[in-house]
């Protein structure tokens, strides 16, 4: 399978810029997720891939191959739409083999391979059904299917999940990483669903505002966020804006706004810089009695919510309110005074600098 290899890329519709200048390389055989909130450009980024959409400026590389200006029809790509654009007239079988007829393929071999990507994504005796005799998730793996039954170089899948119920939508997220894995075909995907991204994805490719803002493994997403709005975009946290005191190896003595000194871990920042201390849910041990070690502050329980699994508070720290997490039923009451804990080798050290 080829690397996709996208080189400047810069798409404007009127006068919005929706693509700004992008530059970004998919590895041979790897899932990449385009993500990002709505109005970021991973669409048009996806359409350009495509061929659907042209940019007014920079190239589209399968390989070394050029295919900038060649139609869809010539790219071999396989595509699924966030709508799936299955045609309601025709049976499951014939939706699947449409690709292979307009390319003329032989109808032995049609059959052939229609039955083995049927068998692949679990289809196997609904080949004479019409889409509206399907489920959502079944209407979405005819989809994959017939993006699959084409052979193609590239897989380009926008949004695929995004009508299913939440527990079916779960459980896609790992066919569709197990089929992967299993074709090692070359793969981009769009989302703006965050921990779809985190299940799905070799690398994640962060995008605001037409711009590829980080690009990492799902763990360094999560934990090293680049700046402001991956971190609040990545999962659930609170940004305590503060001083860089003292630098030490790996990490940072951080003095807030309102006078609290934080140990943090740090990537690049120098004394006297201005930063934002990204502290998530899971990273604050929360106690009624005092606790021994570094990072450690008296607070007060604001609120708090009963999700089943965990218990979510919200508590008030100096200035600031932490959003804190622990498993079970909670143990605190609002109005209850807490002593917190921050972990010093979880939460980070944010230069403000990359955020402008």
């Amino acid at each position: 399978m080829p690397e996709v290899y996208l080189e400047r890329l810069t798409k404007r519709f009127s006068d919005v810029v929706a693509v700004d200048n992008l530059t970004l390389r998919v590895f041979n055989g790897e899932l990449l997720t385009l993500l990002g909130p709505s109005g970021c450009g991973k669409t048009t980024t996806l359409r350009m891939v495509a061929g659907f959409t042209r940019p007014d400026e920079g190239d589209i590389y399968f390989d070394e191959r050029r295919v900038t200006e060649l139609p869809p029809e010539k790219r071999n790509i396989g595509m699924v739409f966030q709508n799936y654009a299955l045609w309601p007239h025709m049976t499951v079988f014939d939706n699947i083999a449409f690709g292979l007829k307009v390319r003329r393929v032989p109808r032995p071999e049609i059959r052939r391979r229609v039955k083995e990507v049927l068998e692949m994504v679990r289809l196997e005796g609904l080949e004479h059904r019409y889409p509206r005799q399907l489920s959502g998730g079944q209407q979405q793996r005819v989809a994959l299917a017939r993006a699959l039954v084409i052979e193609p170089d590239v897989l380009l899948l926008d949004e695929p999940l995004s009508n299913l119920d939440a527990k079916l939508r779960e459980e896609m997220r790992f066919e569709i990483k197990e089929l992967q894995r299993k074709l090692k075909i070359t793969t981009i995907y769009v989302t703006h669903d965050q921990a779809e991204a985190m299940v799905l994805a070799d690398r994640i490719a962060v995008m605001n505002k037409g711009k590829v803002v980080q690009v990492g493994s799902p763990e360094e997403i999560y934990t090293f966020p680049s700046n402001e709005f991956v971190a609040q975009f990545i999962g659930l946290t609170t940004l305590i804006e503060g001083t860089v005191e003292e630098v030490y190896e790996g990490g940072a003595l951080v003095r807030s706004r309102d006078g609290l000194m934080m140990r943090v871990l740090a990537r690049g920042v120098r004394k006297g810089e201005k930063v934002k201390v990204s502290i998530r849910p899971e990273h604050v041990l929360m106690s009624k009695g005092r606790l021994e070690g570094v990072n450690v502050f008296e607070g007060e329980v604001l609120k708090v919510a009963y999700l089943g699994n965990i218990a979510d508070y919200r508590v008030k720290l100096g200035e600031w309110v932490l959003r804190v997490q622990s498993p079970g039923r909670p143990q605190f009451r609002p109005g209850e005074k807490v002593y917190l804990k921050l972990d010093p080798e979880s939460i980070i050290a944010i230069k403000l600098v990359i955020n402008k």
